[in-house]
């Protein structure tokens, strides 16, 4: 007895030394009268006891194995909402990287084509356009699909990067080129990536999200200074007016952070800030930077 399992022994150490599976034992299964749950086991191969077979398939069946119905809670776990979100970024990352020079226009997707900041949004685009600029939204009607049809008319790269909400199934005509989200802040990440400035024409919520992110990011030095202009000085004057008081009035931000801001109602005038910020970057902030005048008005 001892000469045989020192035999397997000695076998069991070669199989190890060289990478292969341990050598085959006569399985319960083959024998005559062997059952099914001492199929279940092997002898181990030094001892001859009984022992768990080990399994090798076991991972590869729990991810094969059928079942009378798919069990998707997997898809509900933070894990796999992490996988989701970095597949967000890469294919972003990877579809926008070669824009070239760009600028994200925000407003409400509730403008209609009669009122006169979808038009003044779609003749900015069409200038920015000529001055070769690649024009971002979100994808949805309203300012931005008057921002992308201006795009389109001029002949330029038309962006939408839209996300799937109550108000909004899938993209305005105009977009040339489309991406779709889950988060928010993964798409908010992509107009500030890929922009060299950002016109902010009338909006809600959504609109005040992504100017004060901008602005939080160009305050906080997460990004370069770029210009944040907002377009309409009769819908933004009151925001203007609460900033310088009460929020600089109580020294919850700086007179010089106002600077970040500018305001205009022309087309001409927003689109020359913008090409003469994008070829003489330390003009980005405009001729109030640092000087505590705050933005035009």
């Amino acid at each position: 007895m001892y000469g045989a399992s020192r035999e397997r022994a000695d076998e069991a150490h070669e199989a190890r030394r060289t990478g292969s599976d341990i050598p085959a034992v006569a399985h319960p299964a083959t024998r005559p009268g062997g059952s099914a749950d001492e199929a279940a086991r092997i002898l181990h191969p030094v001892t001859d006891r009984p022992t768990q077979r080990p399994s090798h398939t076991a991972e590869d069946r729990k991810l094969l194995m059928q079942r009378p119905f798919a069990d998707v809670s997997f898809l509900e776990s933070d894990a796999w909402r992490a996988l989701r979100i970095m597949g967000e970024i890469v294919e972003g990352f990877d579809a926008l990287a070669r824009l070239g020079p760009a600028v994200s226009i925000f407003g409400s997707t509730r403008t209609r084509p009669a009122e006169p900041a979808y038009e003044s949004a779609r003749l900015l685009a069409r200038r920015l356009s000529e001055e070769g600029f690649t024009i971002i939204t979100g994808g949805g009607p309203g300012i931005m699909e008057a921002a992308n049809r201006g795009a389109r008319e001029a002949e330029g790269v038309s962006v939408g990067l839209a996300i799937d909400l109550p108000r909004e199934h899938g993209v305005n005509p105009y977009v040339d080129m489309a991406m779709y989200f889950r988060y928010f802040f993964v798409r908010k990440t992509m107009f500030v990536k890929y922009a060299q400035a950002f016109v902010i024409f009338p909006g809600g919520f959504g609109t005040f999200d992504e100017l004060f992110e901008s602005l939080t990011l160009v305050q906080t030095g997460k990004i370069d200074h770029f210009p944040i202009i907002l377009f309409g000085s009769a819908y933004w004057q009151g925001l203007l007016e609460w900033l310088r008081s009460p929020v600089v009035a109580e020294g919850k931000i700086d007179e010089a952070d106002l600077a970040l801001l500018r305001i205009c109602d022309d087309v001409e005038e927003a689109t020359s800030i913008i090409a003469t910020s994008f070829h003489s970057p330390e003009a980005a902030a405009g001729p109030e930077a640092g000087t505590g005048e705050g933005p035009q008005s």
